[in-house]
Order: structure tokens, then C-alpha cells, then sequence
């Protein structure tokens, strides 16, 4: 029996090694990864928490999830800053920054933050001067409709000018072309059911460039 089992696991190598051999070449290509030197501008990124906020809004209590950061021009050219972000949650849900959030609570959250220095994503998009004393600090904010998901991820697009093309299915009739952007990756773990969050940040769990 254990010579037969031994058999078994080889033919299943071997198949599974063929399979891959004839698979299409289009599938078999990976994704791009980021350079690992920048090959284009590029800020520095200071992440801040990421929080649960609770407002006073027309429909009464309301959640919301709110991230604050920093960005630094050290590249030599003035440089405009116009980011992107999203926010994932484990159950598939995507979410834009500052879509659906009313100025009163963007206000409100400002306004508990006490930083005199901190901008709304409305306020921050603008051309950014070379060196340290031109940094800007800023805040985005999601409307929280689920508060019951295992993981949360934010990227954060904006912040590099490096791009590649990839095509998928290139050998196929239909093939797409998407235009992918060097983005930064922050991965936060939730508690399941975080009603009681409160202020408490979340845990950022990982980060890192990937092309999205």
C-alpha cells in the first residue's frame, strides 16, 4: 500500500508538471511587480491610523472610517499631488475615498483631529514644493457600511508616476490592455465586529508598492 500511494503522488507530479507546460504562455506570465528602485517621481509616504469614527448625521449615528497621512516632495521638482484611493474590505466591498461623505462630517472629523495643518482630500490636491517644509498632511474618510469584516485594505494611488502596460489573454481573441499604476498597499486586521471600536486604530498588518 505505501509503494502504491508513493506511485500515485509521482504520477500526480508529473501530471500537474505537464499541465503547467502546456498551458497557455499568456497565463503563465505574472503580474508586473514595482521597480525597486523608483524609475519615476515619487513621494514620501507616511502612513497614519486608520479609524472608526462615529457622526451626527440626518439619518442619525453614523460610522465612518477615516485615514490620516503625510506626504513629503524630496524629488526635486515640484511635484502635484492628486491621489486616488480606495478602500477594500475582506468581503469583496470597494469603496472611493470621499465619495458619499457629507462636508459636515468631513468638518466634524477635521475638527476632532485638533491639527491645524491637516487637509481635507478636497484641499490637499495641489502642487506639492521640494522639501521637507512643504509637507502636507491629510485625511480621507469612507462612509463604514459594514462593521463586521475580518480584513481591510487601502491603496493608495497617487503617489509615483511609474506605470507598465500588461495585456491579458495577449494570445487569445479578446485580449485586454490595462494601464496599471505603482500603488501603495496598506493592510489592516478588523476584529470581526467592531460596533465598540471606538478611536482605537486598527492594525496595520502590512505595506507595501504593488502595480493595481
Amino acid at each position: 500500500m505505501p509503494t502504491r500511494t508513493r506511485i500515485s503522488s509521482t504520477l500526480a507530479a508529473l501530471l500537474a508538471g505537464l499541465m503547467v507546460l502546456l498551458a497557455p504562455a499568456s497565463l503563465l506570465r505574472a503580474a508586473p511587480e514595482p521597480s525597486p528602485v523608483p524609475t519615476a517621481w515619487e513621494f514620501t509616504f507616511e502612513p497614519g491610523p486608520l479609524r472608526l469614527a462615529w457622526v451626527d448625521t440626518e439619518q442619525g449615528r453614523t460610522p465612518y472610517f477615516y485615514f490620516t497621512f503625510k506626504v513629503t516632495n524630496f524629488w526635486g521638482n515640484d511635484l502635484l499631488f492628486a491621489p486616488s484611493v480606495e478602500l477594500v474590505t475582506s468581503d469583496s466591498e470597494v469603496l472611493v475615498s470621499n465619495r458619499d461623505v457629507p462636508l459636515a462630517v468631513t468638518s466634524e472629523i477635521l475638527q476632532r483631529l485638533d491639527n491645524p495643518l491637516m487637509l481635507s482630500q478636497n484641499e490637499i490636491l495641489d502642487t506639492v514644493l521640494n522639501g521637507p517644509e512643504h509637507a502636507r498632511e491629510g485625511v480621507l474618510i469612507w462612509p463604514a457600511n459594514d462593521l463586521d469584516v475580518d480584513e481591510i485594505s487601502v491603496y493608495f494611488a497617487g503617489l509615483s508616476g511609474e506605470r507598465e502596460n500588461y495585456v491579458v489573454g495577449r494570445d487569445g481573441p479578446d485580449p485586454k490592455r490595462y494601464s496599471l499604476r505603482k500603488t501603495m498597499m496598506l493592510r489592516f486586521a478588523t476584529p470581526g465586529d467592531f460596533t465598540r471600536q471606538g478611536s482605537r486604530p486598527f492594525e496595520l498588518t502590512q505595506k507595501r508598492w504593488v502595480m493595481r
